[in-house]
């Protein structure tokens, strides 16, 4: 069986590699890859993610490597549009399941995708790590921002660390009605 760390060391040998950068041997499919693990891991997750951007452009000289935050990207975009006071003080008076509603225009995945080929112009860089995807569930969902991806990111691949089991326990809790700050901590 192999082990988290196992995992983990195994990706920046991988993500350095000319097959990897230029996409050869995946045929016509688009170079996105997930990387997924318990949730429990979040944060060794992510201490390996900045190991990563650290160590990718001294095992590549001249690497250029786009770094994303999904929640952050998130709170900055609804901030350019004026609309994150307003969501923080809706989720404080009216809850979760309001806010997730109010929000589906705003986020789609197709303006959010857009907005992310504006701000983070993958056709500039070697490879997009994203991160931050289980922050962020239930307002974005990650495999339709994906899929929405495709035709913004040309070339260029593109990593995303995704926590796994979260999803199905916040989706349980959203469908049974309860109560989740969706925009925890702010």
């Amino acid at each position: 069986m192999t082990t988290l760390t196992d995992r983990l060391n195994q990706i920046l040998p991988r993500i350095v590699s000319d097959e990897f950068l230029s996409g050869s041997g995946i045929g016509n499919e688009i170079a996105f890859y997930v990387f997924d693990y318990p949730p429990e891991d979040e944060l060794r997750v992510r201490d390996h993610v900045a190991f990563l951007l650290d160590q990718m452009p001294k095992k590549r000289a001249g690497m250029k490597a786009r770094h994303v935050n999904l929640f952050d990207f998130v709170l900055d975009y609804l901030r350019s549009r004026k609309l994150l006071e307003k969501t923080l003080q809706m989720q404080r008076d009216k809850g979760g399941p309001a806010l997730l509603k109010a929000l589906a225009g705003p986020l789609h995945e197709s303006k959010i995708a857009a907005h992310f080929a504006e701000v983070v112009r993958p056709g500039e860089h070697d490879l997009v790590v994203v991160s931050g995807a289980g922050s962020v569930w239930p307002l974005l969902r990650s495999h339709t921002l994906l899929n929405n991806l495709h035709p913004v990111m040309g070339k260029t691949p593109l990593v995303l660390f995704l926590p796994r089991p979260v999803r199905r326990t916040v989706a349980a809790a959203v469908r049974e009605g309860e109560e989740r700050e969706l925009l925890p901590g702010l």
